[in-house]
């Protein structure tokens, strides 16, 4: 495993988000000294909150999955995660709800979601549902270790002996094809193959590989972080800094200072040099080459990197009563994901054409069903996401102009799907749109950072050591293994590995190779 070269005393990691405090946590864990310098006033990065009228919102995720890997950054410093963070575990994970009228719960015992499909669909779909739970798993055990959780330098990375045991599973196969060998209802069939969209693909083009996802958000669980997702990265800066870490927050960094092909101190927007052996970079990737490091060595693939879609998201703090499930609270989910009629055609549209979705598919999580301090009484935050073009497929839509008209096709969309008022109930309302994320610095508008084709995932993606530089490293979604909160969290993992070196009882405790289930029996996870 290549590793940074040099002194590493002190390293300077660049963004709080996800991947940076993972990263400086498992570095102080290792006895370094720790910079994390963030330009907003709160650690997340793209985690971040945002509180108004009594509602509280997170900005970006909102869907906690793989809790154990949250513990094992905790773990890498002494810590243990229940200090730090109560865990909900959400049952329902998800609720479905097509376009026909019928609905669907993903529960957290794949029996019981077994049991709903055979209400729904008939007792043979249930029957592939159970195969189908036991090939991600398969695939997922698999991948984890050799794959995902893994320094993959070149291609030749990719020879191992689980390679073939993918093969076999038929992870190579095109996902739709993969899901519908076992699902034959078009509304599962949507439900375990939508998770594509996340790498920036239709099921139709995504390997089968990326059933994975739907393992981490169907099989393993989904949780609910009480304070909302923001604080995941509040406690991490929070244990991060008993632990010796210096986090300065409103702190802009503005360049990579190199001489000779080394990073030697990161300059601040307000004049400051600070010294470093090593910097970590969390911004998006392509934006931390463009604005941070020298012209010279960007790679030139950057140029050619595909995106994954962006999204319109709207924050709204809206009368309770406007919920679909208001009348039975008890029963409410706290992710609902709605599907329209087309499917295909929705994936054309947003990846192919650039163009927005005529029938839309949408997510809505409601955090204050779980926990109703999230909200002033007799209302809920509504987290409101529909997937759209980035701004270089959808180049042609300016969101200057049709933000405002799209907001009200998505309030309409929600009434339409049974969420009574909604609009005439909001009292507060935030709106971001694919331009906003760009100018956020994420490029091409895209949350979800560069998609997950065949030549943009392991070995091909971008890789956390920057070419040319003896001692900058990289974490977060654009670089390896990829997008997600698991994914992110595991990238600051191998950051801190490219500086320490070998994987140490330190920097990586075994805890994030234990079960899921071992959390569990350790009542680690409180329940609702």
């Amino acid at each position: 495993m290549r590793t940074v070269t040099g002194p590493t005393d002190h390293v300077v990691v660049v963004g709080a988000g996800l991947g940076g405090l993972s990263a400086a946590l498992r570095l102080a864990g290792a006895g370094r000294r720790v910079t994390v310098l963030e330009r907003a006033d709160v650690p997340g990065g793209r985690a971040g909150v945002w509180r108004a009228g009594g509602y509280q919102f997170d900005t970006g995720p909102t869907v906690l999955t793989m809790p154990d890997l949250v513990a094992d950054a905790f773990a890498a410093v002494g810590e243990d995660l229940a200090d730090w963070l109560t865990l909900r575990p959400l049952d329902p994970m998800y609720r479905a709800r097509f376009a026909d009228g019928s609905t669907l719960d993903v529960r957290a015992d794949p029996e019981a979601t077994a049991a709903g499909i055979e209400a729904l669909c008939g007792p043979a779909e249930a029957a592939g549902y159970r195969r189908f739970v036991e090939l991600v798993s398969a695939i997922y055990r698999a991948e984890m270790r050799d794959f995902i959780d893994a320094q993959l330098d070149s291609p030749l990375g990719l020879l191992r002996p689980s390679l073939a045991r993918l093969a076999a599973l038929g992870a190579f196969r095109r996902l739709d094809r993969l899901v519908g060998a076992h699902l034959r209802d078009p509304r599962t069939r949507r439900l375990f193959s939508f998770q594509a969209m996340y790498a920036g693909l239709a099921p139709s083009q995504a390997l089968g590989v990326y059933a994975v996802i739907s393992y981490m958000d169907s099989v393993a669980g989904v949780f609910h972080a009480e304070g909302g997702m923001h604080a995941v990265p509040t406690a991490m800066a929070a244990a991060a800094a008993k632990h010796g870490v210096t986090l300065r927050y409103g702190t802009e960094v503005t360049e990579v200072e190199v001489r000779a092909g080394r990073a030697v101190a990161v300059r601040t927007a307000d004049g400051e040099r600070i010294a470093a052996d090593v910097v970590v970079l969390n911004p998006d990737l392509p934006t931390a080459y463009r604005e941070l490091l020298p012209p010279a060595v960007a790679p030139a693939r950057l140029a050619r990197l595909r995106y994954s879609p962006s999204c319109f998201l709207l924050l709204a703090g809206a009368s309770a009563a406007a919920h679909p499930d208001a009348g039975r609270p008890q029963a409410a989910a706290q992710h609902t994901i709605h599907f329209g009629h087309a499917w295909r055609r929705t994936f054309t549209e947003i990846i192919g054409r650039g163009d927005l979705m005529t029938d839309p598919s949408f997510l809505v999580s409601v955090p204050s069903v779980t926990q109703p301090a999230l909200a002033p009484a007799g209302g809920h935050a509504f987290h409101v996401l529909f997937p759209t073009p980035n701004t270089v497929t959808g180049a042609g839509l300016d969101w200057s102009v049709i933000g405002p008209r799209y907001r009200e096709e998505v309030v309409a969309a929600l009434e339409s799907q049974g969420y009574r008022g909604f609009g005439d109930s909001v009292e507060v309302e935030s709106i971001t749109t694919p331009a906003d994320w760009q100018a956020r610095g994420m490029t091409a508008g895209a949350p979800f950072a560069a998609a997950h084709t065949f030549r943009q995932t392991g070995p091909f993606r971008p890789g956390n050591l920057a070419p040319g530089l003896e001692n900058v490293v990289f974490t977060g979604s654009g670089t390896r293994p990829g997008v997600g909160v698991p994914m992110v969290l595991i990238s600051g993992r191998l950051a801190a590995e490219r500086v320490v070196g070998s994987r140490g009882a330190r920097l990586l405790p075994a805890s994030t190779r234990a079960p899921l289930t071992a959390l569990r029996n350790r009542n680690r996870l409180k329940k609702p």
